[in-house]
């Protein structure tokens, strides 16, 4: 085990939260400072994230979150993941010319659900008015706040798109007619009188906590931000990805039927804990698969820097992700082998497969009864293989012309055993068009939907998307564990090589995360334009280069990352005895922990 690391693991006793970027972090810890909740300190720790990282998420985006309430000892998903609307067709998109969804763009938009989804938290769980969890986000909006040199390199990158296809966008992001510089004030003022509204409306409402908060998601689903984005999208025709202007299919309907849920957790136990993520309507399960994959092997003793140790878990990760290609989606739309997948005795046919040298193949396994989907995959994989380079970039901030964005994730934890884990992401600025007045765009989720029928991810009215959102929470002997990371489908990859360094090798939260961290291209990619890359997988030249030569020798195609560059997890643990632990990545430099 390494000694070093870049910060000290925070701990305490009090609370602590921590999230990708300070400013989200130190709002949440004075929300516990005031007496809030963690549920109370998530809301409003997200809330600003959206305004400070407009690149990674927004209002309009989609949000999963795992919790654990002490008082009741449950723990629960939050679902607020919207859903495909009922214009959203597969014959409707291929009308269009199309064969993929594009990745940006008016026709990319599925039912917004962030929003709601964190209001359905702060109502049934946190403690604190909307008014005193909204303020922050509002002030930053509103006041400003530094912008961070990543955004304004992406609005700067943009700005002539903006200005030509997207002028809702330009009146937002380049106000003066150009691009913020970094570290300048910053302010997004409609944003701000959004919010503003909102609050405004629900306080004339009523007086009771939660009839306002109710009153704050039908002013969301039903009233004036609903009726902003319908009169926008009833004309709006903008280019997308393909450079092709386009329609949504989005409507008031769409967003007046849908709802955040709760759910839950979808569970599996691993040498004495218990991890709890979210169904396969996202790409959770593919920790589990991989966790029961390895759990009959002695990761234990292998160097966590060692080529033995990244071979055997990026061989797993081809193994659980080519199962999530073929099997996952939305388990109401359709059957979803879950549990076969997680079974014991499937999961030893899968460890069967890691082999000493590197598969170059798609290898979904073979569930009886569902066998043409791993076919489908096959085919699609070999379809779509070497769609473009591997890039030799940070790989969660995809090449500007694609428009796509990234993600967002948040922990937090109470002096009195409340949990939150949640990761935020979609509505980014640079992957649709801002909605005049409200000065936040939409999502671009539907790009996770297939057009081709008879999948678990065919597009579908009503259908869950197939995310690549995924927080954990996990739990052993009275210890309570949240964690996650952005990064779409490096996002359970990541969190895997963190978590087994973790159980198996003696790392605290901080010396898991500064470590060197790595992942795989090999299977299909969840965003457009769905390229796989076999064979190939990433990683940090702080590794080694005699590791990174002994994987090449294993038939790995190696593309070794910039320095720090890979990764960007946030962690958060209470021990049995009360004392609380959190820690952040450097990557990038903008996350924190926050705690006492």
């Amino acid at each position: 085990m390494s000694d070093f690391t870049t910060r000290p693991e925070i701990r305490g006793t009090f609370g602590v939260v921590a999230s990708t970027h300070w400013i989200g972090s130190a709002v949440g810890f004075g929300i516990l400072e005031r007496g809030g909740n963690a549920f109370d300190a998530a809301v409003a720790t997200a809330l600003v994230l959206q305004v400070v990282e407009p690149h990674l998420n927004g209002p309009a985006g989609d949000m999963p979150a795992i919790f654990h309430r002490a008082d009741t000892n449950e723990t629960k998903v939050v679902c607020a993941q919207g859903v495909a609307p009922a214009g959203a067709t597969i014959d409707h998109y291929k009308a269009q010319g199309l064969t993929l969804i594009p990745g940006s763009g008016l026709l990319a938009t599925v039912v917004p659900g962030a929003f709601d989804g964190w209001m359905l938290m702060l109502r049934d769980h946190g403690t604190m008015s909307l008014a005193d969890v909204m303020a922050p986000a509002i002030g930053y909006a509103r006041d400003g706040h530094p912008i961070l040199p990543r955004v304004a390199a992406t609005i700067e990158s943009l700005a002539d798109f903006f200005a030509a296809e997207w002028p809702t966008s330009a009146a937002v992001w380049t106000p003066d007619g150009r691009a913020p510089a970094a570290n300048a004030l910053f302010r997004n003022p409609d944003l701000a009188r959004t919010y503003q509204r909102i609050v405004d409306d629900a306080e004339a409402a009523s007086s009771d906590r939660t009839t306002q908060i109710d009153a704050a998601r039908a002013a969301w689903s039903t009233g004036f931000v609903a009726d902003a984005i319908a009169d926008y999208l009833a004309t709006a025709r903008v280019c997308d990805v393909s450079d092709t202007p386009r329609a949504a299919v989005l409507s008031r309907a769409d967003m007046a039927g849908w709802q955040a849920t709760y759910e839950d957790p979808l569970s599996l136990g691993y040498h004495g804990w218990k991890i709890h993520k979210c169904g396969p309507w996202s790409q959770g399960p593919v920790l589990l698969q991989a966790l029961a994959i390895l759990s009959e092997i002695d990761i234990a003793a292998m160097d966590p820097m060692g080529d033995e140790f990244v071979h055997t878990v990026i061989e797993t990760i081809k193994l659980a992700y080519a199962d999530r290609e073929a099997y996952y989606g939305d388990p109401d739309h359709a059957d979803i082998p879950i549990g076969h997948l997680l079974s014991a005795d499937y999961t030893a046919g899968r460890r069967a497969l890691i082999g000493p040298q590197a598969s170059l193949d798609q290898r979904p396994g073979r569930v009886p009864g569902f066998e043409h989907l791993a076919d489908r995959y096959i085919e699609r994989a070999a379809r779509d293989f070497g769609l473009g380079p591997v890039a030799p970039q940070e790989p969660t901030m995809a090449h500007l012309t694609e428009k796509r964005g990234d993600t967002v994730h948040l922990d937090v934890i109470d002096r009195w055993g409340n949990v939150v884990a949640a990761t935020p992401s979609g509505g980014w600025l640079q992957s649709s068009p801002v909605i005049p007045g409200l000065g936040f765009a939409l999502n671009s989720r539907a790009q996770m939907f297939w057009l081709e029928d008879g999948l678990p991810t065919s597009l579908a009215p009503g259908r869950r998307p197939r995310t690549t959102l995924t927080p954990t929470l996990a739990e052993k002997d009275g210890m309570r564990l949240a964690f996650g990371s952005p990064g779409g489908d490096q996002q359970d990859q990541w969190q895997l090589i963190w978590f087994l360094r973790f159980v198996h090798h003696g790392f605290d939260l901080q010396q898991g995360i500064d470590a060197p961290l790595f992942h795989s291209m090999h299977f299909q990619g969840s965003f457009y334009p769905r390229q796989c890359q076999p064979g190939a997988m990433m990683i940090e030249p702080a590794i080694g280069a005699d590791v990174i030569d002994a994987l090449r020798a294993r038939g790995h195609s190696v593309t070794v990352a910039e320095p720090w560059s890979v990764g960007r997890l946030t962690a958060a643990l209470r021990s049995a005895d009360g004392t609380l632990a959190a820690a952040a990545t450097p990557r990038l430099m903008q996350a924190y922990a926050v705690g006492r």
